[in-house]
């Protein structure tokens, strides 16, 4: 008899034991000199889901994120795995040298971080953390970050307010400190599938030459930015 209302008494517990969650500080920072990250979508998920991958095709919603910085499509997929997510943290562009730092809270069985943003001006470069294990002893975390590209558009770095997925160009220089004109640095993409950027080579022509960027302002080298991650 005893050794039924004990397994009864375990059961119950068991059966009413809440998912534990964890809280997460995590502060993002532009480490460039002229770009800009357009909003960023951060999420805590499940090990196995990605926003991105090295190696493989984009997906349409992370094109258009990559070219345009629309991160709703990636939001979407995001909830469809029951993710915790955290939507443009920093209210809009992450501006060079800015930080931004909110909470994070997630489920235990959301034990993995992605992030992303576009980064302007760039043809489909962004900025981004491929499900790095989120640490669970107390402590802060720091990880430097990497420029992707898509693989979906060719560089041409010609600033025509474009930014629709499958149409060529660079939406805009929020700096404005762009030139005109430009002819374009290539047509093609000859790695279609999603890697390291390259970074941007720009010129010094401010009315034509082969690109619309200021090779004083927007070149850059990884890492672009820096993530810290607080576990509470």
């Amino acid at each position: 008899m005893r050794n039924k209302l004990t397994m009864l008494a375990l059961a119950g517990a068991f059966a009413t034991t809440p998912t534990l969650a964890q809280d997460l500080t995590i502060s993002i920072t532009n480490l460039t000199h002229g770009s800009y990250f357009t909003p960023l979508l951060v999420a805590a998920h499940a090990g196995g889901n990605h926003i991105f991958q090295l190696g493989t095709t984009a997906s349409t919603n992370l094109q258009a994120m990559a070219e345009g910085g629309d991160i709703s499509g990636i939001s979407a997929d995001m909830a469809a795995v029951n993710a915790d997510s955290v939507e443009n943290p920093a209210g809009g562009l992450l501006a060079p040298g800015a930080t931004t730092t909110f909470d994070l809270t997630h489920s235990e069985t959301n034990d993995h971080l992605s992030l992303t943003a576009m980064i302007l001006p760039t043809n489909d470069g962004f900025v981004g953390v491929d499900s790095l294990s989120i640490p669970t002893t107390a402590g802060t975390y720091r990880y430097q970050l990497n420029a992707y590209d898509a693989g979906t558009e060719a560089n041409d770095e010609i600033i025509n307010g474009g930014g629709a997925p499958g149409v060529a160009g660079v939406p805009a220089d929020p700096g404005g400190q762009n030139g005109t004109g430009a002819t374009g640095v290539t047509t093609a993409e000859t790695n279609a599938h999603v890697h390291i950027h390259r970074g941007v080579l720009g010129d010094s022509d401010e009315t034509a030459g082969a690109s619309d960027l200021n090779s004083s302002v927007h070149r850059w080298l990884n890492p672009v930015a820096h993530l810290v991650i607080t576990v509470n």
